[in-house]
């Protein structure tokens, strides 16, 4: 039975009107707007280093952060690409689950602030988060190094994985994700049986930001719908959904199409969770983040 806490949790997503930020494509076109007249910041959130350390770089162009163990040596690598349905900043929650991923599994977790559509589409975007991964593993070939997202991001680790995979690169140790959308389009049919009961996303609004990175690029294109991919030969994939989360349809649909070309598979399905619910202040968001830390380990 979900927590107290977390069936709290639509009535406080309702009213902080996350829902009408997605409502329609006009809705996101202001938000765009708003966001290219006042962009967000993406710094880390003052306090973090009580528990990591943090350094910053430049890498083609791109603010990456390296998140580490506070005063402890890294024994593992991973990237973290944050979600925000391609149109929004990282943010302090996602900042807040880096730290903890760091701290708890001994993990150097990069952090590439990619940028944000339209200013960026897929078609830049994917290819040079495959880069860096590659960069990575080039610099440590024996430290195993995973690949972390959550919804958008979680898109984007998916496609890296199979990018990684089409150029014959090496393969992250395990990919971890977070309520990851993954088909562009959104037109699976349990989509639409989804969204009245989900507090948090909506399809017109979510389609217009996904457009908005997809740019030039068919929606069936592996940059932009990992999903629809040829998913052979991937390394292993811990995936984390709840079933009010209109993308709960790809991530079934995920583990039954890896499933059956051979690929490790562990699904996390949590009844009655929101979107990305692992980042979120509520026990069964705290059980997720725990079994992230140990899919990290193994």
């Amino acid at each position: 039975m979900p927590s107290l806490t977390s069936r709290a949790m639509p009535t406080v997503v309702r009213l902080r009107g996350a829902k009408k930020v997605f409502s329609s494509a006009e809705a996101v076109r202001e938000q765009v707007l708003a966001r290219s007249l006042r962009p967000t910041g993406y710094a880390p959130p003052a306090g973090l280093e009580r528990t990591v350390d943090l350094a910053v770089r430049r890498v083609a162009g791109w603010p990456v952060y390296e998140v580490t163990p506070r005063g402890g040596d890294a024994r593992r690598r991973a990237i973290y690409l944050h979600g925000g349905a391609y149109i929004n900043e990282i943010a302090p929650q996602h900042w807040k689950l880096i730290a903890h991923v760091a701290a708890e599994t001994a993990t150097r977790v990069t952090v590439p602030i990619y940028p944000l559509a339209p200013l960026a589409t897929a078609a830049e975007v994917v290819p040079a988060v495959t880069d860096l991964a590659a960069g990575l593993h080039a610099d440590g070939a024996d430290t195993a190094l995973s690949l972390i997202g959550d919804s958008a991001g979680g898109g984007m680790a998916l496609a890296a994985a199979v990018h990684l995979r089409d150029r014959g690169l090496p393969a992250p140790a395990r990919t971890v994700l977070i309520s990851p959308w993954l088909d562009i389009t959104l037109t699976d049919p349990r989509v639409a049986l989804l969204e009245d009961r989900d507090p948090w996303l909506a399809v017109a609004g979510a389609r217009y930001a996904g457009d908005l990175y997809r740019g030039d690029l068919p929606a069936d294109h592996p940059y932009v719908s990992p999903l629809l991919a040829d998913l052979t030969g991937l390394s292993p994939i811990t995936l984390f959904s709840g079933t009010r989360d209109i993308v709960n349809a790809d991530a079934r649909r995920l583990a039954a199409r890896a499933t059956a070309v051979g690929v490790e598979v562990d699904f996390h399905e949590a009844s009655e969770m929101l979107h990305v619910y692992p980042l979120l202040p509520i026990p069964e968001g705290r059980a997720a983040r725990a079994a992230i830390c140990t899919a990290l380990r193994s």
